[in-house]
């Protein structure tokens, strides 16, 4: 499967080139999965320490005209993080969007910082404690939205539902990139599967820093940056079953029992 990541911006100009360029990309490279950043093309509400109900609304608004873009990326799935308000609850909520125009709810974020520059619990609920494999075209993946790649917890079980990838959308700082990278390492190494990361841009420096690709072994297949913030790269899915028997995953293979072992369906 060929899958793409990136770094991505959200104010009007430069989302306006990135996105133009984003799209040629993955045009020219028949891209299958395109993964955009966490919250991708829509302003950082965590910013603020309140919670404003006039912006949350504006984030409303602007997300449903974004979701109409995702069709200029010509991908047959793209998946990323969008704001929704269910029953009065307000939930950071992946999706992945098909070819159609269908878009098929996945899970909503559950690990909520509450710091300077990331207020997130002011601003969301708590989402969906489990991680489930979602299924979409063959592909089996997990999602752990940003802070979610440190539920470290998930991986064992990831392992033992065969999962093929696992996904994380992120809003990281640039600053902090070496310790998110040994995270995605870790998820690869432990699950048995590829990892894929995509990050935004902003123009304080909240966020900023790359987007990866990496394969079961931890090695690093690509790596987004300022100058080439895009990289595609074709995932061997048929060579997952081989890796699961290496070192480690075969250590813990018939100890482990997993903990979230909902299998979701998605278009």
């Amino acid at each position: 499967m060929r899958v793409t990541v990136c770094e991505l911006p959200h104010e009007p100009a430069a989302l306006a080139s990135a996105w133009g360029q984003l799209s040629e990309h993955t045009i020219a490279h028949d891209s299958e999965l395109v993964l955009l950043p966490e919250f991708a093309m829509l302003p950082p509400v965590w910013l603020e320490e309140r919670f404003d109900a006039h912006t949350w609304e504006i984030a409303q608004a602007l997300r449903d005209h974004q979701l109409r873009r995702l069709g200029e990326l010509h991908a047959p799935h793209v998946v990323s993080t969008r704001p929704v308000t269910r029953e009065g609850r307000r939930f950071n909520e992946g999706y992945v969007r098909s070819a159609s125009g269908e878009l098929q709810r996945l899970r909503s974020k559950y690990y909520l910082p509450s710091e300077p520059g990331g207020w997130e619990k002011n601003w969301f609920h708590r989402g969906d404690a489990l991680f489930p494999a979602f299924l979409v075209d063959g592909l089996s993946f997990g999602l752990n939205i940003c802070t979610e790649l440190w539920m470290l917890e998930t991986y064992a079980d990831y392992a033992t539902l065969g999962v093929q990838a696992i996904l994380a959308p992120r809003a990281t700082a640039a600053a902090t990139l070496g310790k998110w990278l040994a995270a995605g390492t870790v998820a690869a190494v432990r699950s048995g599967a590829y990892c894929l990361s995509s990050n935004r841009i902003e123009p304080t420096g909240a966020c900023g820093g790359s987007g990866w690709i990496i394969n079961p072994n931890g090695e690093v297949l690509a790596l987004t940056t300022r100058t080439e913030p895009f990289a595609t790269v074709d995932i061997d899915l048929s060579a997952l079953a081989r890796h699961r028997r290496d070192y480690p995953r075969y250590v813990f293979a018939d100890a482990h029992a997993p903990q979230h072992a909902i299998v979701a369906g998605a278009a």
